[in-house]
């Protein structure tokens, strides 16, 4: 079975130690979904070029939700280019024992998911 291309959105500033746990979960034998690349920190003037560009190598949105994931510019940038380039996305609660904020470019309906892992290969699954 291949496996589901995606890129995780994620808070550079505060939640870069999750994207490392999550790219290791890709790494799993059974996991069904592989990372093809994640969120930029880069202050160029063609960052959103770029972000466009591995969101399009994507099929999938991950969006990891941390407690300042609504200040975030770039994750909210990601999401309407996710949206634009009709990629479904679905938003992930980063830590259990802290609040995740929904980034504001989510829509309000937008479910945030607990991060098991149950949930996770049911929601690259389509299940949401």
């Amino acid at each position: 079975m291949a496996k589901v291309p995606v890129f995780i959105s994620f808070d550079y500033d505060h939640d870069s130690a999750l994207k490392v746990l999550l790219a290791g979960q890709a790494k799993h034998q059974d996991s069904p979904f592989e990372i093809v690349d994640h969120s930029i920190k880069d202050p160029s003037a063609d960052w959103k070029d770029k972000a466009r560009t591995r969101i399009r190598r994507s099929a999938q949105v991950i969006v990891i939700c941390g407690e300042y994931t609504d200040t975030a510019t770039g994750v909210n940038v990601e999401i309407r280019i996710a949206n634009e380039e009709k990629r479904p996305y679905f938003l992930l609660w980063g830590q259990s024992d802290k609040s995740a904020k929904r980034p504001t470019a989510a829509k309000t309906n937008d479910k945030i998911y607990e991060w098991t892992w149950d949930n996770l290969k049911s929601l690259i699954g389509g299940a949401r």
